[in-house]
């Protein structure tokens, strides 16, 4: 092996053992830390990789009551998808923001979308929605169809698609539903489940 690639001391030095069982370590944690983040569940389309954090809950919950259920997911309104690499740059890139804040414990009390979100979130209910965008029959019954379709944003109007006006900590308290990869656990009172057997 060449010198330039050796990274453990010479043999000789008495500390490659050491070195090496360093590197054991690193990459052990490494490896747990990675299992127990649930590392590989982001790289899927799966909503329920959303939940792996409690702060999101509330919101998988609302956008699960939502029509929206029906055509999407979390990742095709929140990721670019004009292609494969933008798509898992910017997961990675906004996993790494929230896995530092989750981790420092530093969530907001309201969650906002940043800037750059906010225009992939945009570009997306656009992409989705072109033909309602595009359309100038509005104009004749909607008074400012044309500048609210160019010049703002979906959600100024469409506040509670599909998440609803609340999110953030301060709905964490009153969400009910378990967390919805918890599938072993009900929310049906024991007592109803036992008149339900009955009948």
């Amino acid at each position: 092996m060449s010198k330039g690639f050796n990274i453990l001391p010479s043999k000789t030095s008495g500390w490659q053992t050491t070195a090496v069982f360093l590197i054991a370590v690193i990459v052990g944690m490494g490896m747990f830390m990675a299992r127990e983040a649930e590392v590989i569940s982001y790289m899927s389309d799966d909503p329920q990789a959303c939940v792996n954090c409690h702060v999101m809950t509330p919101v998988y919950n609302s956008w699960m009551h939502s029509s929206h259920r029906e055509w999407t997911n979390c990742n095709d309104c929140h990721v670019p998808h004009d292609n494969v690499i933008s798509k898992y740059y910017f997961k990675a890139k906004d996993g790494l923001y929230h896995s530092y804040v989750f981790t420092l414990e530093n969530e907001p009390d309201v969650i906002f979308m940043r800037e750059e979100s906010q225009k992939v979130v945009q570009d997306n209910c656009i992409r989705c929605h072109v033909q309602q965008v595009t359309q100038t029959k509005y104009d004749g019954w909607i008074a400012t169809h044309k500048e609210d379709r160019l010049d703002r944003q979906c959600w100024s109007c469409h506040r509670e698609v599909p998440h609803g006006r609340m999110h953030g900590m301060s709905t964490v308290r009153y969400n009910i539903a378990p967390l919805p990869t918890d599938q072993n656990e009900t929310v049906v009172p024991e007592w109803l489940e036992n008149q339900i057997q009955k009948k």
